[in-house]
């Protein structure tokens, strides 16, 4: 059975304990939270796994989930955002805040424990990488940028940066393909190869961020308009 504890953050009693009972079904520890203020007075960094609805009260699962991610020791645990709200901007600015999955309400609670499961597999394999040692660093050098695939750290001119996961492994695979441009299908095969359904925008959103956050690095990413993306020689 598995020892993953997942929180639902959510206004809607009733949903809430619907999904607490079938994540509960499945093996998980679940906790239940009505508002952001009251999740925020548990231990969040005890979760594997946070629901998180975006439409509460005084304080919104968006301020919620900048706050978390604003936390070191709560900045890598998994969201998945769960709301009514289901225009595609809404869906664009709940995965630039870090979020691994938007599920668009009204859902079903199949699809709810397919996301969970999906989301839990793909970061607990990735801890268990992150935790097997190595007898030297696993590291991807282009100049000043260097990425340290062993431990999940980006550093530009020794600074070190922080990426989201999807960010440090677009990066990442774009620099292993160095003096190559990777099409659309390639990179979401690659990178999102667990998701149920990514926009093809979402790869425009993460190569902005990754352009923005690397400094003069970022020019090193080419775009070749109707084929795909590349990181230069």
């Amino acid at each position: 059975m598995s020892t993953e504890r997942i929180l639902i953050v959510d206004d809607e009693e009733t949903l809430c304990e619907v999904l607490k009972l079938n994540l509960e079904n499945e093996g998980y520890d679940v906790d239940v939270a009505f508002s952001a203020e009251q999740a925020l007075g548990y231990n969040i960094k005890e979760y594997s796994l946070i629901l998180l609805d975006i439409m509460m009260g005084e304080i919104s699962g968006i301020k919620m989930a900048k706050m978390l991610k604003n936390d070191v020791a709560t900045a890598d645990i998994p969201i998945i955002f769960c709301t009514a709200r289901d225009t595609e901007d809404d869906m664009i600015m709940g995965l630039n805040l870090g979020a691994d999955d938007y599920i668009m309400k009204p859902y079903t609670v199949r699809n709810v424990i397919a996301r969970v499961k999906s989301v839990l597999r793909r970061t607990t394999s990735h801890k268990n990488i992150s935790n097997v040692p190595a007898e030297k660093p696993n590291r991807l050098v282009v100049d000043g940028l260097c990425l340290d695939l062993e431990f999940k750290r980006c550093t530009v001119d020794g600074e070190e940066v922080r990426l989201a996961r999807k960010e440090f492994e677009l990066l990442a695979y774009l620099i292993k393909h160095r003096g190559k441009i990777c099409s659309r299908e390639q990179i979401l095969n690659r990178v999102w190869s667990d998701e149920v359904v990514v926009l093809d925008r979402t790869i425009d959103v993460n190569i902005t961020r990754l352009r923005s956050k690397i400094g003069a690095y970022g020019s090193y990413i080419v775009t070749r308009s109707g084929f795909g993306y590349g990181f230069r020689d």
